[in-house]
């Protein structure tokens, strides 16, 4: 494997150009892969392509372990929480310093608009990374009261090397959901983007490398889940990965932990998140929150609010208004100003999304708007609202993760909690009410990792996240996700016992 200058020019719609190395990120350098094989990224408004980059392969991923391995096997582990904090928050000084260019690529590649991935989700990145940092020197083990003639205690120690494997709907927030926890802890990183959008990865990576990361200590590749992703999940010297996406791919992987060597596994999955609104609720509130629930990111996002649950007394009102508020909604290119929805991020999704919309047809639903394409090319869909619903239904189980939502109608709280809980997921639901005490009891009912009250989709890296059931195992965020990415060694010293 040798180094490559492969560093590409890309103009972007904004009319600014970027420089970006397509190549694989290991040992703090950009190189080719092994077999030089190299794959399209095509940009989902258009679907022309980009640009190509190198695809890693088993062989590739067993090169970035070693270089993450020797690593903090020779340097990582001896550097100070100090010095760790310092380098996490150099690098996001760079991602402050390029977000335009950073919320651009981000756009380019994944399709959202762009004002959203400069005011929402580079920030976001950014001070999920702040966040973490601040924990790098705060690490600290427990002595343990035991008897007088012995001295026990407690140490939180690094995994060593950990995976991470991310999804396309939220790049660079992925990125610092699990390598803020991961870096501040003490850990070193071997991270696969996702096959749709490789860009900001790429980008970010150059920035570990410039603020002044030791070689290996963060290594990123771009390639599949089936070659490059199962090489990660099976790898004998990684110690724990965490992934973002499918249930059916966070049970593989949680396979390939027990059929390699136990590695520890978290696992953020699908969702079906129920969003119940009562009478009492600020209607006007609880239409909009509604909207962002499940139309932010063209619907493509874990926690979107696809069944909305409303109390009988007010569903005609509510439908009418939100259905005239999702009518609104600016459908088109990610880079026009006023765009709040782009398009889907490729033809496979578009594709499958569509399916499940006729199958709502099929099975009775109602289509009040939407199920059909919005313009001419890329992969766009316009809001789409079924009611007259049921849970037999298949877009009341399965997670269709795009703009679609299902709307139906409730008299009671316990009629409502018994319908959230009818799918195998649990990864958010959301209540809307002014009573407080409802608000409470509901919440303690549910059945999910997050439950929002009187809002949808509000994100804060101090605040614990995933799921229950089928939707997930462990948490990121906030000094939860610090009990993920380290393990728990017990000292005892004898200080004069005898046998």
């Amino acid at each position: 494997m040798s180094s490559s200058n492969n560093e590409q020019t890309l103009t972007l719609p904004t009319g600014k150009t970027v420089k970006i190395n397509t190549c694989l990120f290991i040992n703090n350098e950009f190189v080719d892969g092994i077999d030089g094989k190299r794959f399209e990224t095509i940009n989902p408004a258009t679907g022309k392509v980009i640009t190509t980059v190198a695809e890693a392969l088993s062989n590739d991923v067993d090169k970035a372990v070693d270089a993450a391995y020797e690593a903090y096997n020779k340097v990582w582990k001896n550097v100070s929480g100090t010095e760790r904090n310092k380098l996490m928050n150099k690098l996001c000084d760079l991602m402050e310093r390029d977000l335009e260019e950073m919320a651009a690529l981000e756009s380019l590649d994944n399709g959202k608009a762009f004002s959203i991935a400069k005011f929402a989700d580079v920030p976001a990145t950014i001070k999920t990374f702040r966040y973490f940092a601040g924990f790098a020197d705060k690490i600290t083990g427990k002595i343990v009261e035991t008897d007088h003639d012995k001295f026990d205690y407690v140490l939180r120690e690094p995994f060593g090397v950990c995976g991470a494997i991310i999804p396309w709907n939220f790049p660079l927030l992925m990125i610092g959901m699990k390598l803020g926890p991961a870096l501040a802890c003490g850990n070193t990183i071997v991270l696969k983007s996702s096959e749709f959008t490789p860009l900001t990865a790429l980008k970010f990576a150059s920035l570990v490398k410039e603020a002044g990361f030791p070689k290996g200590v963060v290594n990123v590749l771009s390639g599949f889940g089936p070659t490059a992703g199962s090489a990660i999940a099976h790898h004998m010297k990684i110690s724990k990965v965490a992934f973002t996406g499918s249930t059916n791919v966070g049970k593989s992987i949680l396979k390939a932990s027990a059929d390699s060597n136990l590695k520890k596994v978290s696992l953020e999955l699908g969702g079906k998140s129920p969003n119940i609104i009562f009478a009492d609720a600020n209607l006007e509130e609880a239409v909009k929150w509604a909207h962002m629930g499940i139309f932010f990111n063209h619907g493509q996002i874990c926690v979107a609010g696809s069944r909305v649950y409303v109390q009988d007394s007010i569903y005609d009102e509510f439908l009418n208004k939100f259905k005239s508020y999702a009518e609104s909604i600016k459908v088109g290119d990610p880079f026009k100003e006023d765009t709040y929805q782009g398009p889907q991020i490729s033809k496979i999704q578009y594709d499958r999304i569509m399916s499940y919309i006729e199958s709502g047809k099929n099975e009775g639903a109602k289509l009040l708007i939407g199920g059909e394409r919005h313009g001419e090319e890329g992969y766009f869909i316009k809001p789409t609202i079924f009611t007259d619903v049921n849970e037999n239904m298949t877009i009341m189980q399965e997670e269709i993760f795009g703009p679609v939502v299902a709307i139906s109608k409730f008299s009671t709280a316990e009629e409502v909690i018994e319908k959230a809980h009818l799918t195998k997921y649990g990864l958010a639901a959301a209540v809307f009410t002014q009573d407080i005490t409802r608000a409470l009891k509901i919440s303690n009912e549910l059945q999910a990792g997050t439950v929002w009250v009187n809002c949808y989709n509000i994100y804060e890296p101090a605040v614990a996240f995933g799921g229950y059931r089928e939707s997930g195992i462990g948490r990121e965020g906030g000094k939860y996700a610090i009990n993920e990415y380290t393990q728990l060694k017990s000292v005892q010293i004898n200080l004069g016992r005898s046998l």
